[in-house]
């Protein structure tokens, strides 16, 4: 299974896999090899070990229906779900308009876990588990309630808990969701970390990116989460005389602003990047608020004490 001999008494990834199948039905032997029996008949009937190299058709669905991309902060693979583009009829009709199209879907759907499970370790301690992420905005229930039931008992029958709820780094997260990732991010490697940071009501915090040299491109997104506040960058040189540029006049960031920022800039010689990134506004008028509440609570005892 996997690639992994479980009746090997020298390969600890077999006992991963056993111990999954165990913990699957609470310990109890006999019912845990029941299952397991069960899951290699499917696979076999399936064809699931040959399924990854397999052409579906469905490239329409690809990075859009469900798709792997990117890994919590602990390194498990992440495979996002996301079934809204279902709600035109048309998209529902072509893939799920009779029960041969729908198995052709659910073996789609198999691809996808497969090539997600040959990431892992399937080592003591290791990345051992996958997480499943799933968007539920504007999914059509109602047509997708046969689909749906296939999915969740095929993966509950023969994928055991494969399934972790876990934190996503930003430069991980695809940008539909809040995050920094954007298409083809993993094409060269691992993204650069991003730098999380909060500011304070009142706060005003500059990011210095030094050391910059002419000709060089500095590339940079951002998002905000919580409060609206304001950001700019501006290009320092180090060269006396020369003249500082607003890169980035000052722009208002909303939290329901749903994709991050991205910009560039390319220096025309060395100098430093000021980013900066502004949360008085808030504070000020907070603080305007909270003077006329506390104003009128006096007026009125005022009034009270005349009566």
């Amino acid at each position: 299974m996997w690639g992994v001999h479980l009746l090997s008494s020298n390969d600890e990834r077999a006992d991963v896999i056993l111990l999954k199948f165990l913990r699957a039905r609470d310990y109890r032997v006999m019912d845990s090899l029941t299952m397991l029996e069960k899951c290699l008949v499917w696979r076999k009937e399936f064809s699931a070990d040959t399924v990854v190299d397999e052409s579906l058709g469905f490239k329409e669905l690809e990075g859009l229906v469900a798709y792997m991309h990117g890994y919590d902060k602990q390194g498990h693979p992440v495979c996002y779900n996301a079934y809204g583009v279902f709600k035109d009829k048309e998209m529902y009709e072509r893939i799920f308009g009779d029960e041969e199209k729908l198995q052709k879907f659910l073996r789609w759907r198999v691809q996808v876990l497969e090539r997600g499970i040959k990431l892992l370790h399937f080592k003591p301690g290791g990345i051992n588990s996958i997480i499943q992420v799933t968007d539920l905005k504007d999914m059509p229930k109602r047509e997708l309630r046969v689909a749906s039931k296939h999915i969740l008992s095929l993966f509950q029958d023969n994928y055991l808990k494969w399934l972790l709820s876990r934190y996503i780094r930003p430069e991980n997260i695809p940008i539909q969701y809040g995050g920094l990732s954007r298409p083809g991010d993993f094409q060269n490697g691992s993204p650069v970390p991003a730098t999380e940071f909060t500011v304070k009501g009142g706060e005003k915090v500059n990011l210095e990116i030094e050391g910059i040299e002419g000709g060089a491109t500095i590339t940079w997104d951002i998002v905000v989460g919580g409060w609206d506040l304001d950001y700019s960058v501006e290009f320092i040189p180090l060269a006396q005389g020369s003249y500082t540029v607003a890169v980035q006049k000052v722009k208002r960031m909303t939290e329901s602003d749903h994709e991050p920022v991205h910009n560039s800039y390319t220096a025309k010689e060395a100098g430093k990047m000021v980013l900066s990134v502004d949360n008085t506004s808030e504070y000020i008028w907070e603080e305007l608020m909270t003077f006329l509440y506390s104003y009128t609570k006096q007026l009125l005892w005022f009034l009270l004490e005349l009566a």
